[in-house]
């Protein structure tokens, strides 16, 4: 097919990049057009400091989570909820991501802290997909109920 006008051409080019755009561009990995971010830092703040039991290695802490994907842009840093939950775990143990247990090491009973986790402590280059893409980093609130 020939073009008549420059224009056209551009019109064409247009057209496809939209559809391109519309369709995923062909890539079929479903968070990519979630845009990656990453906090400078681990950081953990206390929004509620408990006064029970501490957690600490090798003791079971129970914890309510919610997990977000980190957003540059977002106010609060909280992009796209991925996951949240009650759980208990071992601290210390290498069941969970360094930099969730790094967040609930030193917490009390009753406490309630906010992670900024970077993807080195998180899931790293692997990410956890379809919900977690490479290099992510993370946002976690996190209020631990018990301690044993």
């Amino acid at each position: 097919m020939k073009l008549k006008s420059p224009l056209a051409g551009v019109l064409l080019a247009a057209s496809l990049a939209l559809s391109l755009t519309a369709c995923g561009g062909g890539d079929d990995d479903a968070g990519s057009n979630v845009v990656v971010a990453n906090p400078a830092s681990f950081t953990k703040t206390d929004t509620t400091v408990g006064t029970g039991a501490e957690a600490t290695s090798g003791k079971t802490a129970t914890v309510t989570y919610t997990g977000w994907l980190y957003s540059a842009t977002a106010a609060d840093h909280k992009g796209t909820r991925f996951d949240g939950g009650t759980l208990s775990y071992t601290v210390g143990s290498t069941n969970y991501i360094k930099g969730f247990d790094q967040g609930v090491t030193g917490m009390k009973v009753g406490g309630k802290r906010t992670v900024l986790v970077p993807s080195d402590l998180g899931y790293g280059s692997a990410g956890s997909r379809p919900v977690i893409p490479p290099n992510a980093g993370l946002v976690f609130d996190i209020e631990l109920t018990a301690v044993k």
